[in-house]
């Protein structure tokens, strides 16, 4: 079984969403199939269908979540240091052309969210900053091209 690297913020997340599937969600799904059972017929009783498919798709959230985080490897990124880009480095960077500065912070493929600036480590970005230091200047091949980034700050928090 293969470790996946994760931050303490990403791990406490996914716990947080696996305690509220068991401890909200299950319940209420369980209620919502017996009050639909008590309408009797239940080969056309649309609401004990709907509220078994719910029942189902929140089994496997809660499978799929309590699998990601057995095999999850929590990396604090509190205790990391370094002047080199590595998992968990929030790293500051500028486009070449736009001068437009963005920051990323790199984390574990199941907790990446660009829109909050969490890519992934798989991600183009964070291969190519992996390893590199500030002032160096990279390179990432996107879907709208190829874009050119230095990079202007390197951070562990």
């Amino acid at each position: 079984m293969e470790k996946v690297p994760m931050t303490l913020g990403g791990h406490a997340a996914l716990s947080e969403e696996l305690q509220r599937l068991k401890s909200v969600e299950r319940p209420r799904i369980i209620q919502a199939i017996a009050e639909a059972r008590a309408h009797g017929d239940l080969s056309e009783n649309a609401e004990y269908h709907a509220a078994k498919e719910a029942q189902g798709m929140n089994e496997a959230r809660i499978a799929e979540l309590e699998e990601k985080l057995g095999r999850s490897e929590i990396i604090d990124v509190a205790k990391l240091n370094g002047d080199t880009v590595k998992f968990g480095a929030t790293v500051t960077v500028v486009d070449e052309d736009t001068d437009e500065e963005r920051t990323y912070q790199i984390v574990g493929d199941l907790e990446a969210d660009v829109k909050s600036g969490k890519v992934s480590i798989s991600s183009p970005i964070a291969r190519a900053l992996i390893g590199k230091r500030v002032g160096e200047s990279i390179e990432v091949t996107t879907p709208g091209g190829s874009r050119a980034y230095e990079i202007l700050e390197i951070r562990y928090i």
